[in-house]
């Protein structure tokens, strides 16, 4: 009598019936690790851009507040700041990757605002929105002057102005 090697029809399917019930639990899980790591990095973000705004509003006190965020960064392309040093067109405040607009699936804008007057900016807000809602990420963050993280939750798109960012409900 012939011994036979290998496994049978039966024993393969319920190797394969296993692995996908144990991918079906661990696969939800990880999807709201990413998202959750994506809004902690987008919150981390918005505080940089907060921080960004201050500094540059302190080192450029004619200009205000930055108009956008590749005032705030290497400018417009540059992946590091030029060698002739910082400009208010490109003050190397912020990193290269932040400064596009676009990190972790999330994206950012920051406007500074002169509130009526010609100069200088003297508020600011910044927010970003994840690029695509449920998948990168579910809440909306943005800060405005007074240094306040706000979060809404929702698919909504980035607060348009100041009014709308500080609607949003201050994270605790």
């Amino acid at each position: 009598m012939r011994r036979q090697k290998g496994f049978s029809l039966i024993e393969l399917l319920i190797v394969v019936a296993v692995i996908l019930t144990i991918a079906a639990i661990a696969i939800p899980s990880l999807i709201r690790a990413k998202i959750s790591a994506n809004e902690s990095s987008a919150a981390a973000s918005i505080r940089q851009i907060s921080t960004a705004q201050i500094a540059y509003a302190a080192a450029y006190p004619l200009v205000g507040y930055a108009a956008d965020l590749t005032s705030l960064g290497p400018g417009s392309g540059n992946a590091s700041c030029s060698g002739s040093g910082p400009t208010s067109a490109s003050a190397c405040i912020l990193d290269g990757v932040l400064s596009t607009g676009f990190k972790s699936g999330y994206q950012f804008v920051t406007v500074g605002d002169a509130a009526g007057g010609s100069s200088p900016n003297i508020e600011f807000f910044g927010g970003s929105a994840p690029l695509n809602f449920n998948v990168t990420g579910t809440k909306n963050y943005c800060m405005a002057t007074d240094g306040v993280l706000r979060v809404n939750l929702g698919s909504a798109a980035i607060p348009p102005d100041l009014a709308t960012c500080t609607a949003y409900q201050a994270l605790q």
